[in-house]
């Protein structure tokens, strides 16, 4: 095989991708390129939350110890937050202890974070908690949050039009 002519600027881009991978490594994040590893780095440092190891649990703690779940989505994809592959009530109860922090993406670029109570999220729960109970206790693949909801009834915290 024959690489491609842009393969050049890829090795000189790597040394600015280590030192990226550097800056993750020291907030946890073990890998950038994997499970929006770059955008939590980004979500983390403009937030001063922590990533809280491992794929169980939530994903971010404060300075104060209170957990978060966090979401990104990328608006040039989808107009709605994934949630969880198999929801059902231990995920719900889980989901209704933390606030959750939203992050709007265009692409790569970070445009708006908000932060939610799970008081605001409670229409999705209750919705969630009645459908699994309606189909006979199983589980619900990965209901949505949809953006223009969060916009329109989070806290926005962060965003590039007040970011200075």
């Amino acid at each position: 095989m024959k690489p491609h002519p842009d393969h050049t600027k890829l090795k000189n881009l790597l040394p600015s991708i280590r030192k990226l991978q550097r800056l993750a490594s020291k907030h946890g994040i073990d890998d950038v390129f994997q499970d929006n590893g770059g955008k939590m780095l980004q979500i983390l440092l403009y937030t001063g939350l922590t990533v809280l190891p491992g794929r169980e649990g939530n994903d971010a703690r404060d300075d104060k110890g209170h957990e978060y779940e966090v979401k990104s989505v990328n608006i040039h994809l989808t107009q709605s937050f994934s949630t969880h592959h198999h929801m059902n009530p231990h995920i719900i109860q889980k989901y209704q202890q933390v606030d959750w922090v939203f992050a709007v993406y265009n692409g790569i670029e970070l445009i708006e974070i908000y932060l939610m109570t799970p008081a605001q999220l409670q229409p999705y729960f209750a919705r969630w908690a009645k459908k699994w109970a309606d189909d006979g206790n199983k589980d619900i693949n990965n209901p949505k949050i949809p953006l223009k909801f969060v916009q329109s009834t989070g806290k926005l915290i962060y965003s590039t039009s007040n970011s200075g």
